[in-house]
Parts: C-alpha cells; sequence; structure tokens
C-alpha cells in the first residue's frame, strides 16, 4: 500500500521511518519531506498552508492512507476535505481539532467535563482583562488563544508583566498577528508529561509517556521552543498513575468530544503538569508531539501502520501494542539564534558518521538537499534518537552520535533527561 505523510519536520521523518517498518507498505510519498526524509521517501511539493495545494497532491498520488503530521494541515480542515473526496485519513476533523488551535475551546471543554486544569479566564479585550487579572496571584500564565508554534504561552512575574504580554498579543506585536481572544491561567508548579494516546472516536489507547524540555536553555532556562529534547522510560509514569490520567483526563475527553457530536479520531496529545494536587491538564494537541513522537516510535515494536488504520476504521479497541522495554532519548540540534532569527543553507557534516552508532537513529527536523548536499533550513535541524536498556545509555548513545555532527553554529542542550537522572542517583 501507498502512504502520503503531510509534513517536513523530525515528527514526519519519524513517521516515515516507522511506517516504512510494515510488511504491507510499499511506497512512503512525503509532501513536502526535507532532506532526510528524501532518503527514504519520495518527496513531493505540497504547500501545507493550502488545501487546494494539498488535496492536489492526494488526487495525485492516490495514496490507501494519508496520515496528516502537523497542525496548520488541520486547522484548515484538510482532514474533512480529503475525506469527502473518499481518502482515507489519519487525524481530527476540523472541529474536533479546536482541542488544540484554540486555547479557549480547550478551557470551557474541560471545565464542561470537569477535567483538571489550571484556573483560568477568558479575555477578548484589555479592559477586560485587567478585571480578570484582579483575581489571580502572579506569577502569571498569559496564553495566544490560537496555534503559535510554541510561542504562545507567557509566564509573567506580576499583574503588570502579565497585562503588558497580553497586550502585546492583541496588537499583534508579539506574535506578528492580533489575538482576538486571550486566556490567563494560574502558574501550576510540578513536573510536565507528555501523555499521547490514539483514538477512533470511541476507544482510547496510550502510548508510552514522555517528557520535552521546551527551554532554550541549560537547566531549562530561556525562552520556549517547540522542544529541544525528551526522553522516554518505563518509570516515567506508574501504571497506577498511568491508569488514573486515562480514567479521568483521557477517557473522559474522548468520551466528551463524542458526546458533543464532533468525535475525535487521531492522536491525543495531552500536556500535563504534575502537581502536588496530582495531574492537570496544560494543553491539548490534536496531531503527535515533536520532538515526543521520535522518542515514542522507536520504542514501537507493533505495526504503527495496523494501529493507525484501526483509528480510522473504528476498530482500535482490538489492536495490539508492543514495545521496547527501557527508554529512549531525542536530543535536537538547532541553528545559532533559535528560536529567534537563524540562518540557513548551512551545510551539515558528519551524518553517516553519527548513525554508527547502536541503537541510533537521525531524524531530520529543518534540512534540505542543495546540489546534492544535506544543508539546514529551520531552527531545529536534527533530532538525535537514541534506545538503551537505561536512559543512561540511550541518552550516552545519543550525544555520541551527536559529537559526529557538525553545522555553523550547531546549539544543542547536554542536560536532556536531568531531572530522571538526579532521581536515579
Amino acid at each position: 500500500m501507498k502512504v502520503l505523510i503531510l509534513g517536513s519536520g523530525g515528527r514526519e521523518h519519524a513517521l516515515a521511518w516507522s511506517v516504512l517498518r510494515s510488511k504491507r507498505v510499499t511506497e512512503v510519498v512525503c509532501a513536502p519531506g526535507n532532506g532526510g526524509m528524501a532518503q527514504i521517501a519520495r518527496c513531493v511539493p505540497a504547500d501545507l498552508k493550502s488545501l487546494d495545494s494539498m488535496v492536489a497532491v492526494a488526487e495525485a498520488e492516490r495514496p490507501a492512507l494519508t496520515i496528516v503530521g502537523p497542525e496548520g494541515p488541520l486547522s484548515i480542515g484538510i482532514v474533512d476535505a480529503l475525506q469527502s473526496r473518499g481518502f482515507r485519513v489519519f487525524g481530527p476533523s476540523r472541529e474536533a481539532a479546536m482541542l488544540e488551535t484554540s486555547k479557549g475551546f480547550a478551557k470551557r471543554f474541560l471545565q464542561r467535563h470537569q477535567i483538571p486544569t489550571a484556573r483560568y479566564a477568558i479575555c477578548s479585550s484589555p479592559s477586560e482583562l485587567e478585571k480578570a487579572l484582579e483575581m489571580f496571584h502572579a506569577p502569571i500564565v498569559v496564553k495566544a488563544d490560537g496555534l503559535a508554534a510554541g510561542k504562545g504561552v507567557i509566564l509573567c512575574q506580576s499583574r503588570k508583566t502579565a497585562l503588558e504580554a497580553a497586550n502585546g498579543l492583541f496588537t499583534g506585536t508579539l506574535l506578528g498577528e492580533q489575538e482576538r481572544q486571550i486566556v490567563i491561567e494560574e502558574f501550576l508548579a510540578g513536573e510536565e508529561i507528555s501523555f499521547l494516546c490514539l483514538s477512533d472516536g470511541k476507544t482510547v489507547v496510550p502510548l508510552v509517556p514522555a517528557q520535552d524540555h521546551k527551554r532554550i536553555g541549560e537547566g531549562d532556562t530561556g525562552p520556549n521552543t517547540g522542544g529541544m529534547g525528551v526522553y522516554s522510560t518505563d518509570t516515567l509514569l506508574d501504571a497506577g498513575m498511568s491508569e488514573w490520567i486515562m480514567h479521568h483526563i483521557a477517557q473522559p475527553t474522548i468520551l466528551g468530544m463524542a458526546e458533543e457530536e464532533t468525535p475525535f479520531v487521531g492522536v491525543l496529545y495531552i500536556g500535563l503538569m504534575m502537581t502536588a494536587r496530582g495531574p492537570q491538564v496544560l494543553e491539548f494537541n490534536a496531531r503527535f508531539g515533536d520532538p515526543e513522537t521520535q522518542a515514542i516510535l522507536v520504542r514501537l515494536e507493533s505495526d504503527l501502520v495496523d494501529a493507525i488504520e484501526a483509528c480510522v476504521d473504528g476498530r482500535l479497541a482490538e489492536t495490539e501494542f508492543r514495545w521496547s522495554r527501557g527508554a529512549s532519548a531525542s536530543v535536537i540540534a538547532s541553528s545559532a539564534g533559535y528560536p529567534g532569527a537563524y540562518k540557513t543553507g548551512l551545510p551539515i557534516t558528519g551524518l553517516d558518521s553519527a548513525r554508527r552508532f547502536p541503537g541510533v537513529e537521525v531524524f531530520h527536523s529543518g534540512t534540505a538537499l542543495a546540489n546534492g548536499q544535506i544543508v539546514t533550513g529551520g531552527g531545529r535541524v536534527l533530532s538525535v534518537t537514541a534506545v538503551g536498556d537505561s536512559l543512561q545509555q540511550a541518552l550516552d548513545r545519543a550525544y555520541q552520535s551527536l559529537g559526529e555532527i557538525n553545522f555553523e553554529g550547531m546549539y544543542y542542550r547536554h542536560d536532556i533527561g536531568h531531572r530522571a537522572m538526579r532521581r536515579a542517583k
């Protein structure tokens, strides 16, 4: 069977790699793909901001299955557009994807279904915001309502800075586009966990959990990014806590969406804060996370395509999942200046040497091909991922592999998994 994957990042490279492991798959087409994906799949041009462009690719390729990687195409209704033309596609409808595309929608949904989350207020003007801020103690979290590529969450140490941040979102000076709605929340203290599930609209099956590192700097300092590294271990969540999260958060979310006649089919990414009063939902994503996908899929031993087709066909309850024991880790190599301005087109060396380490996969997050040479093409450039019997072994392999790679200004954090490693001492 032919599989079409929409997207061009490390998540989509990992999806292509995992899909190709299925014995049933004869070809993977990536649209638009990247330099690394072109080495394992056929890449075709596509504009992920244009429904017409993506539909044209599907109609030209006639895939047996389409997998939507990033949130942008979901937000403009690519799943609805393809399904209406008879294509089998994995991902939520535009309406169901509002769990991610509107923070306000998600918070109201959580409240309606009594799913634990931070206290919040939704504001449509600076005057509403000023009144709402009186109900919150610092620090205060200010969030853009819409998609913001990981840059729409601002932690403010005072009401004054919260007001300034919100005004920057309203006017468009912070993100480049004006926000019509802003969410403010109480600050939650604890460790973040990425809890991803597959759903066919009725049944929910968890994937192995992971912990992302969103800050650019060592020790979780500096501005937020799309994710600088992630790890997954058998001990990240015990069985009792995983069951609690399923019973009180994941299943009520899927059941709630079905009750509201917006069934959610696809990947539900639940960003959790593990607080003193229990797990609280920070955010939902309506697709695989990046870089969580890389660390999760290298641990998947069963057939990803079987699981995805079971979601599309409404028979997920019949599907078996098998996972490798131990751990995985993924470290992002980024361009100098990210998450701000950065250069592209810089040659990357050492990729072949980096692959020689056991258990290592080098997924391309932002690369391109220029005259036969792999060059940088984004802020997050590579996602060096490794499995191991222990987290220490997985991290050692990933960092050894990174030591073989070079491009001008290459930057990566050296402390991925630092919390787990401290606990292990």
